[in-house]
């Protein structure tokens, strides 16, 4: 998918060397007599991998994605090997499938259209409510979420949001900052974009959930684990949870990206949010646009031209 937009802008700068296999230990030895290696987000650059690196002399691993949790940067720093990030490509775009999963959820189109394939024009079951006036809680203000908030605000919702660090861009649209417990207990719909820390893994836990308004609508696109999957299916169970919207998953590293459509998905958890009929799953996709991927191409090139040049990524995380 990215094969299109990486060639075009690495031009004559750079050769290019596709692997189809997710990146493991037993996968790393592929990139020997290379000098970088590209990866995405569910593949593993832990320790054992950046030692084979090493070994093959690879001197920097450049990221197509803003995070970098699946990194082990101490490791990194250790061995020498730089380590570079797109820091920002096109927040808009995540910020859209956030909002798409919200007026989905809302408004049932994912059971509706199912219906109408099946020529059943029946309304029942699929009663939404107006999001005018309601309150939006946006746990993370960076860029994605200042995003859903100009467009949430649009809609005539009361935006309220939580940050360690509050973003003056965002309260100057005229969203309200409050606690994290504030925001649970008065939110509609909370939204999480935050980056993944081991402070934010399962940030919506079993104790958050109870805080939360009852009936809540709950949109992940950040990174899977700052849910826990199991509190959540309770959540759903009980009703404490009205609408669930993911685009991220925390195993997703054994599913998404993958056709898995003649296969028998062996992880119970993930079967058990699909029976849900409030539930709504997307394969991590919020990135997903022309604009975004050629965004990511080209910083992920520059990373490599500069860090060839000067000796130093533009946006280094590490080494």
């Amino acid at each position: 998918m990215i094969v299109p937009f990486l060639v075009p802008a690495a031009g004559a700068k750079h050769t290019l060397n596709f692997v189809e296999a997710r990146l493991t230990q037993d996968t790393a030895i592929l990139a020997k007599g290379s000098n970088a290696v590209c990866v995405f987000v569910n593949d593993q650059v832990d320790e054992a991998v950046l030692q084979v690196f090493k070994d093959l002399g690879i001197e920097i691993v450049a990221l197509r994605s803003a995070g970098f949790n699946n990194v082990d940067l101490a490791a990194a720093k250790r061995l020498g090997i730089a380590v570079a990030r797109v820091p920002a490509y096109s927040p808009e775009a995540v910020s859209e499938h956030a909002v798409a999963l919200i007026l989905a959820l809302d408004r049932n189109i994912h059971r509706a259209y199912a219906r109408v394939r099946e020529g059943n024009f029946a309304l029942d079951g699929l009663l939404g409510f107006n999001l005018h006036g309601r309150t939006v809680g946006i746990v993370g203000t960076g860029r994605v979420g200042v995003g859903v908030a100009r467009i949430m605000l649009g809609f005539g919702c009361k935006v309220i949001a939580y940050d360690v660090v509050p973003n003056t861009a965002c309260a100057a649209l005229g969203v309200a900052y409050t606690t994290l417990d504030t925001l649970l207990a008065q939110a509609d719909i909370v939204s999480l974009h935050c980056p993944l820390t081991d402070a934010t893994k399962h940030l919506i836990d079993a104790a958050a959930i109870a805080r939360m308004k009852h009936g809540a609508m709950l949109i992940n696109t950040s990174r899977g684990a700052m849910i826990d999957t199991s509190a959540v299916i309770q959540g759903l169970k009980s009703g404490a949870i009205g609408h669930l919207g993911l685009d991220v998953y925390e195993e997703e590293e054994d599913l998404f990206f993958e056709d898995m459509s003649s296969e028998v998905i062996q992880d119970d958890a993930f079967e058990r949010l699909l029976m849900f009929s409030n539930v709504l799953v997307t394969g991590h996709q919020g990135f997903f646009t022309h604009e975004a991927l050629s965004a990511i191409a080209a910083t992920t090139m520059e990373n490599l031209s500069s860090f060839e040049t000067t000796g130093q990524a533009m946006n280094q995380l590490a080494a």
